[in-house]
């Protein structure tokens, strides 16, 4: 039986591509087997029928995979995909866990070959996407929207793109890196979601002149001059909503003209030794460190979390 926070593919035990003629054949069968007048359980059965409402309708599967085919987020239990070890970092946990807890096992298995869970192998899952879609590691490319500034757009986003695959997913197999999301919150657009284990990267960016910039926690200036950064914070609170098994952090990368990772350079000017913020503002050397070390020191780093992965796809524009 599904637990509570199943999401309605996972009810109906079909995939997220699942035709309307495989959901009506899912519900079907689930039907028979959760109706209390056959034996099953009415909470059961009432799950099964809200999960077929939903995904028949195809405006209501479209507005629900905008919201990352989210299930019943309050009251959160372990499942299948769920890290078994140490609990998964959230908000309230250790920023950065440098040791994986695999009992026996010292130094990080980020560098290890992907592990899928679930596993495709067990005959008792329903794939809620195909083996090869898990094992691709980049999914989706900048796309063209609004009128103005597009090209300049989609430059800064390529070359987003093209940092992580070369310098964060090259390092950690089981990374996958996600483009052109849609925002939980606003239907604004998240332009890159990196995944690994149980740590999700929210990155945006922006191309600025090489210079001296400081970053306080909420503004960013070059001199007198302020500069608007992305507004990234409210997004990261309610994706860690979504994800409450994740733990999600925001990072916006500032890329220089002439393409140097060094440049622009940005130094932390506000309270304390390091910076505090709930979002990053990087150039494109320190996304590259600063990535490889968050999600390389989370718990089960190698681990692709297929459930997870599948939500995050249907949330893509």
């Amino acid at each position: 039986m599904a637990d509570v926070s199943s999401s309605h593919y996972q009810v109906l035990r079909v995939p997220v591509t699942a035709t309307e003629k495989e959901i009506k054949a899912a519900y079907r069968k689930a039907a028979r087997v959760s109706h209390p007048d056959h034996g099953g359980e009415a909470e059961m059965f009432r799950r099964v029928t809200l999960a077929y409402e939903t995904l028949i309708d195809p405006e209501r599967r479209a507005d629900y995979d905008r919201r990352y085919g989210a299930g019943d987020f309050q009251h959160h239990q372990s499942r299948p995909g769920d890290y078994q070890g140490a609990r998964a970092p959230g908000p309230s946990t250790t920023a950065h866990v440098r040791r994986d807890q695999t009992p026996g096992r010292t130094g990080s298995t980020a560098g290890d070959p992907p592990v899928y869970v679930p596993s495709f192998e067990d005959p008792r899952e329903v794939p809620l996407i195909p083996a090869s879609e898990a094992a691709t590691q980049v999914h989706g490319l900048p796309r063209k929207r609004g009128l103005f500034g597009a090209e300049a757009r989609i430059q800064r986003e390529m070359r987003t793109v093209q940092l992580i695959s070369r310098q964060v997913l090259f390092a950690i197999p089981a990374a996958r890196l996600i483009n052109g999301l849609r925002a939980p919150a606003d239907n604004s657009h998240i332009d890159h979601a990196v995944l690994s284990g149980y740590r999700l990267a929210l990155v945006d960016s922006m191309l600025l002149p090489k210079g001296a910039y400081a970053w306080d926690g909420i503004s960013l200036r070059n001199g007198s001059r302020s500069v608007a950064p992305p507004q990234l914070a409210s997004t990261v609170r309610h994706m860690q909503d979504i994800f409450p098994e994740l733990n999600v952090t925001g990072w916006v990368v500032l890329h220089s003209p002439d393409g140097n990772l060094h440049q622009p350079v940005i130094d932390w000017h506000g309270k304390g030794s390091s910076s505090p913020a709930a979002v990053e503002v990087v150039n494109g050397a320190g996304l590259a460190r600063g990535l490889k070390q968050f999600l390389s020191s989370g718990p089960a780093p190698n681990t692709v979390v297929v459930p997870v992965l599948a939500r995050l796809l249907r949330g893509m524009h």
